[in-house]
């Protein structure tokens, strides 16, 4: 039974991220109070003294955590917030996490102890890391993509649909609540024939470089990133990237009744609204 939303107050965390923004977006269209957990109004996942001025008063909280939901600290950091926002009041909880990914596990189950009721949405890769994030300046500006997927296929999944259906995780009830929805887009491709469309939908000459996981976190290290958080990301890929996600979920359809937007639909929106331009 979806819940009556014309008074229910909804804290976004990430709210200026890919997911964030437009959970925040859809969560508003769904006549939803949305309160974005930000350093701009104070809020800060490493300061728990922090959170209880944007906790206290909302009806339910999307949680998702800074860098992955799988990196060291991620699981007492959530754990520690969500049973703060039980204690607060706060009734629904939503965690983004990732498919496939058991270094999230932890993470996960920390949200389940918290006292509150709660939904895991378990996500493919996102479409939109084509277009926003680290990947993009490097596939825009040079033509290319490094990246250590090399021939493996994902049914890379549209933000805007996870953002769907973690407002429907929010606002419909018990249906939810105590369970783990994947989300993925329709169809696999290869990171390299993912490119090939982007490609196609922008005129341009674009080509995808696998190269070995460790290789990747050496380029990292030399572009600035911190060895740990590099170490982290290789041991991510290594796992994410071995073939063990290569299948659809149901989850869109199941939780929407519709069926998950296509990469092509991806590339389409994010190409006329400039994404890959110089």
């Amino acid at each position: 039974m979806t819940q009556n939303t014309e008074h229910m107050t909804v804290v976004v965390t990430g709210a200026s991220g890919r997911t964030g923004s437009r959970v925040a977006e859809a969560a508003r269209a769904a006549g939803l109070t949305v309160r974005a957990a930000s350093r701009a109004n104070g809020f800060d996942w490493q300061d728990r003294s922090t959170w209880a001025g944007v906790l206290r008063g909302a009806d339910a909280a999307y949680l998702a955590y800074p860098s992955d939901v799988g990196a060291p600290g991620a699981a007492d950091a959530v754990g520690a917030l969500a049973r703060e926002a039980a204690g607060l009041g706060v009734r629904r909880l939503v965690l983004l996490s990732g498919r496939g990914e058991e270094q999230a596990r932890p993470t996960e189950e920390a949200l389940r102890e918290a006292g509150a009721d709660w939904t895991v949405v378990r996500a493919a890769w996102f479409a939109q890391n084509f277009s926003e994030g680290p990947l993009v300046e490097e596939l825009r500006l040079s033509g290319r993509l490094v990246f250590p997927a090399d021939g493996v296929r994902e049914p890379f999944v549209d933000v805007r649909d996870i953002a769907d259906v973690v407002v429907a995780a929010l606002t419909s009830g018990d249906p939810y609540a105590g369970q783990t929805v994947e989300v993925s887009g329709p169809r696999l491709l290869t990171f390299g024939e993912a490119v090939a469309e982007i490609a196609e939908a922008t005129g341009r000459e674009l080509t995808y470089v696998p190269v070995p996981p460790r290789r990747y976190g050496e380029n990292l290290t030399a572009f600035g990133v911190p060895p740990e958080e590099a170490d982290f990301l290789v041991g991510l890929f290594e796992s994410l990237l071995d073939g063990r996600n290569s299948h659809v979920s149901d989850g869109v359809r199941r939780v929407l009744g519709r069926e998950p937007r296509d990469f092509s639909e991806y590339v389409r929106d994010a190409a006329a609204a400039g994404a890959w331009k110089v």
